[in-house]
């Protein structure tokens, strides 16, 4: 009889006890294991869903946004009884629903250069399920620093990827991207879409390879990116390597403290600048835009989504251009006129912007936020995606 495991416990986890693998030891050590799951949303779904029902003792879940219609084409921790709530209250019901013995530990401010290091340091094992490279830097400099395995993937539309960082003496996340890509080079699953099962896959990966270090069993992904195609379902692999000179990992490092990765990243630091603040010199709000057609009727708007997202919902008057064909499209922009670009959210918008500007447009701009916030801030009448 175990000292750890109560008798329904033992009952619940029989499939695994009987494991070689696993046995009475193995499912122990899930018990006392503590993982902290960044992100309830696609990935951190089934990762926290899986890491309930195998059993590990406690779960810290990390997330400082609410529940939204548009999340649950993926995100199979949340029900649409629970849009409007904080995801990791949402998160969290399910979890205990799945494994009442659990305990869970909710982080609903999200992590910040100021907390990421003294909430990574309670935990044995770290996974990401962001979306954003600031964010992916912050996780992996403090699991660098606090010494904790970091299990990472992301996803795209029909493609992810998935790796073990900071473990068994391999790669941290830096040795692979030691720079961050330029603002707005990387669409958003928000702005390029993502298949719903997709994160599924991934996540459970991520949740195979926790059970695993937990363990002590197999070999993980650390030094092994796994790469992953939906559409021809197909999984490949690449050999990663630890950099010797990487900031963060290396032989000899200089990274010794979490920095303002927002900066580094082309992106305002959330903690001290205001969304109005943040505007770059050519960008403008949706009340700005409403004012100048107000004034101007025949304003110049170009819309450089596909047409599928222009299909759901447009802004009437605009001119349709994909961001993809303006560089061969662009002489249909008038130059002697001013000229508002906007896509979805406000990144190819922008890319848009400084295509046109390098092409001699002096009088262009962006909408800030793109459709989504002329939506929240003018139109609500339009359908949000």
């Amino acid at each position: 009889m175990s000292n750890i495991l109560s008798s329904e416990e033992l009952a619940r986890f029989d499939r695994h006890i009987i494991l070689p693998q696993v046995g009475l030891e193995g499912q122990e050590k899930l018990k006392q294991a503590k993982v902290l799951c960044i992100g309830t949303g696609g990935l951190g779904s089934p990762i926290s869903l899986y890491l309930s029902a195998a059993g590990v003792g406690t779960i810290g879940l990390v997330d400082f946004d609410v529940v939204d219609e548009s999340n649950l084409q993926r995100q199979i921790a949340h029900a649409t009884s629970d849009v409007g709530r904080p995801k990791v209250e949402s998160a969290r019901d399910k979890l205990l629903g799945i494994n009442p013995h659990l305990k869970v530990d909710l982080h609903g401010d999200g992590i910040r250069r100021d907390n990421v290091r003294e909430i990574v340091r309670n935990y044995d094992i770290v996974v990401d399920g962001t979306d954003n490279f600031p964010t992916r830097y912050l996780i992996n400099d403090a699991c660098v620093l606090e010494g904790k395995p970091l299990i990472y993937a992301s996803i795209f539309q029909f493609e992810g990827q998935a790796t073990v960082f900071n473990h068994e003496n391999g790669p941290c996340y830096r040795c692979l991207y030691p720079e961050p890509p330029p603002p707005g080079f990387a669409p958003s699953c928000a702005e390029g879409g993502v298949l719903g099962v997709l994160p599924g896959v991934i996540g459970v990966i991520q949740a195979t390879e926790t059970v695993k270090i937990i363990l002590g069993k197999g070999s993980t992904l650390a030094g092994r990116l796994l790469l992953y195609d939906a559409l021809d379902m197909k999984f490949r692999e690449m050999k990663l390597r630890r950099d010797p000179a990487c900031p963060a990992c290396g032989e000899q490092p200089t990274i010794h403290e979490v920095v303002e990765y927002e900066q580094f990243c082309g992106l305002p630091p959330t903690e001290t600048i205001d969304q109005e603040e943040a505007l770059a010199d050519y960008d403008i709000t949706p009340n700005d835009l409403q004012n100048m057609r107000n004034e101007n009727p025949d304003l110049f708007v170009l819309d450089v989504r596909e047409p599928h997202e222009i299909d759901i919902c447009a802004i009437d008057g605009t001119h349709k251009i994909p961001l993809g064909d303006v560089p061969t499209r662009f002489a249909e922009v008038p130059k002697d006129q001013p000229v508002v670009v906007h896509c979805k959210l406000g990144g190819r918008s922008a890319q848009a912007v400084e295509f046109l500007q390098s092409q001699g447009y002096t009088n262009v701009k962006n909408l800030a936020g793109g459709i989504i916030r002329w939506i929240d801030d003018v139109d609500d009448s339009l359908t949000k995606y």
